[in-house]
């Protein structure tokens, strides 16, 4: 069975669906929409309008390209239902060939009190993570269209495995093996070429490739694209996605399994072909995830160019003065002070911290962010700042682009919900059907630490780039960050310089609580969780890079100690 992936995120690109339809391999085309910052959008929407509240432009493709799908016999599955998944399929509904729809709901904590005790303060929606047994209840009855709020994301694909091959809820491994192949699609061309750390070995971006998983019963999977597109299918684009955001590999939590992949395999097994296998999966957990939007203030960010000489010394005198300019105001008006604030310099690599190795540059942005209880403060500070290209040095600009008005900051709050208090809904043409609960059995997977060797003999200085690739992520406040050496043979270099400590260290400016390294020896790989290193998370972050998709590739630029005779590898990347 093939399951393409034709959205990563709510604006993904419109070539997926034509492309995908086109290729015609698919029986099921899935749509994630749904990242933590989506959520939060969706329910400012929905508080203005209660008709909204879903991701409009997936639900719009999927009803445009009804008579599409059916041609080619597939099914589609998107939890771009977001907040509100019954006007979502509404919409589709209205769209013109009669098509069976089915709305996966039961996520949806705002009227259940009993659960959200935990929260101190009201949320703007508050919605619990639901897993693949709904969706393939919903594929049971007979539905076409599967419009789901919350769910996980690799559960869009493995709702269709369980559908298809009736794989039993205490049948682990095959789960865990469905949630690896929902995970590598789930961000759609993630997995064939977008994002790589060797982008220059893409030939293209015009015509990205989106990527399609093939899936046997016995769980058994091959990752592969469209001929015809410019997708990249190969070891570094698969191992990079399967690293992305999956914090403890051994312990990847999902509503219906425990996931180990810490000694799953790739191989290439031919032109843009991959095989992924050696998924292991355990019991889920007695609790669910859940996470609620808080309104947390207002913030504003804005952008100034900053050209001439010294434009980086230039570009923090003005952000800093404007910042001291504005807490003054604020004073006078009798307000309080910023709760936050943020100054960036763009061009500097302020991103890296004291590992910049920026030069004198004569043109750079301006990052100046805010964060206030008061929209009236935040006001303040916005009509400010535009004149500073009169008070301030030469060579400022705001770049003709306006002034932004306040917006809300919304926060992430996530807590543990007992499994047995949430009762997902699936209504298929509007009449309900049921769904079992996901039985709770067996173990945990037990955590493994990788033995390391010392090593004497001499040495040459690298940066890590040139024997790994990597990728980061967020998880809600925290980074993730995977890293996969390119031969086996550098893997025990890694291990031994690649420490928790050393990314700390090299990382501080990040100002994580914590670093976590777990190894998967399956694709010779660590993965690194640094603890609060997006400081409130990506919805409150006042950071330029809100969800750490750039730390991966300062991280690759560390010097690392490899033996000296590993000097010349074939395998090693040229920098």
């Amino acid at each position: 069975m093939t399951i393409a992936g034709a959205a990563g995120a709510w604006g993904d690109s419109s070539l997926s669906t034509p492309q995908l339809l086109k290729d015609g391999r698919a029986d099921y085309i899935i749509y994630e929409g749904l990242a933590e910052i989506t959520m939060a959008i969706l329910s400012r929407a929905k508080e203005k309008d209660p008709d909204q509240g879903y991701a409009r432009d997936l639900i719009a493709t999927i009803a445009r390209n009804l008579e599409g799908y059916r041609g080619a016999g597939m099914k589609v599955i998107t939890n771009a239902g977001g907040v509100n998944p019954r006007a979502a399929a509404n919409l589709i509904r209205a769209a013109g060939p009669s098509v069976s729809i089915a709305v996966v709901s039961g996520d949806d904590l705002m009227d259940r009190p009993d659960l959200l005790g935990s929260l101190t303060h009201q949320p703007m929606s508050a919605n619990v993570y639901l897993g693949a047994q709904p969706i393939a209840a919903a594929l049971d009855a007979g539905a076409e269209v599967v419009v789901t709020g919350r769910v996980v994301d690799s559960a869009l694909a493995l709702g269709p495995l369980i559908h298809e091959f009736g794989w039993l809820p205490d049948q682990l491994d095959l789960l865990s093996a469905g949630s690896l192949a929902g995970h590598l699609i789930e961000c759609g061309p993630q997995a064939s070429g977008g994002l790589m750390t060797d982008w220059e070995d893409m030939a293209s971006w015009v015509d990205p490739g989106y990527p399609l998983v093939e899936v046997s019963e016995d769980g058994s999977l091959i990752v592969t694209t469209p001929e015809d597109s410019d997708g990249l299918v190969d070891v570094r684009t698969v191992s990079e996605q399967l690293l992305y955001e999956i914090g403890d590999p051994g312990r990847y939590v999902l509503p219906d399994v425990t996931c180990d992949w810490r000694q799953v395999s790739v191989e290439e097994v031919g032109p843009n072909r991959v095989s992924v296998s050696g998924a292991r999966g355990w019991a889920p957990p007695n609790t669910l995830k859940a996470c609620a939007q808080i309104s947390d203030g207002w913030r504003a960010q804005m952008l100034l160019f900053i050209g001439g000489r010294d434009a980086v010394a230039k570009a923090r005198r003005v952000g800093h003065d404007l910042i001291e300019r504005g807490r003054r105001m604020l004073d006078a008006a009798g307000l309080n002070d910023f709760r936050d604030t943020h100054v960036e310099v763009i061009g500097s690599e302020d991103s890296y911290g004291s590992n910049s190795r920026a030069v004198a540059a004569r043109e750079v942005i301006l990052d100046i962010a805010v964060h206030h209880d008061s929209r009236e403060a935040v006001s303040v500070f916005i009509r400010e700042v535009p004149s500073i290209a009169l008070a301030g040095p030469p060579g400022v600009s705001g770049g003709g682009a306006g002034l932004p008005s306040p917006t809300p900051l919304v926060r992430l709050d996530c807590f543990p919900v007992p499994r047995e208090a949430v009762i997902a809904v699936v209504e298929v043409d509007r009449k309900s059907v049921e769904v079992l609960p996901t039985p709770v059995s067996g173990n945990l997977s037990p955590t493994e630490v990788s033995g390391v060797k010392s090593y004497e003999g001499p040495t040459i200085s690298v940066p890590l780039v040139a024997i790994a690739h990597g990728r980061s992520g967020d998880k809600g406040a925290d980074v993730n960050i995977g890293i996969r050496v390119r031969h086996v043979d550098f893997y025990p270099t890694v291990l031994r310089e690649l420490t928790a400590e050393r990314v700390a260290g090299h990382l501080d400016h990040l100002g994580a609580t914590s670093v976590v390294r777990y190894d998967l020896p399956g694709i010779h790989a660590v993965n690194f969780l640094l603890e609060g290193g997006l400081g409130e998370g990506g919805t409150a972050s006042l950071r330029f890079d809100p969800q750490g998709k750039a730390v991966a590739q300062q991280l690759l630029d560390v010097e690392i100690e490899i033996p000296a005779d590993l000097a010349g590898h074939p395998a090693m990347r040229e920098i």
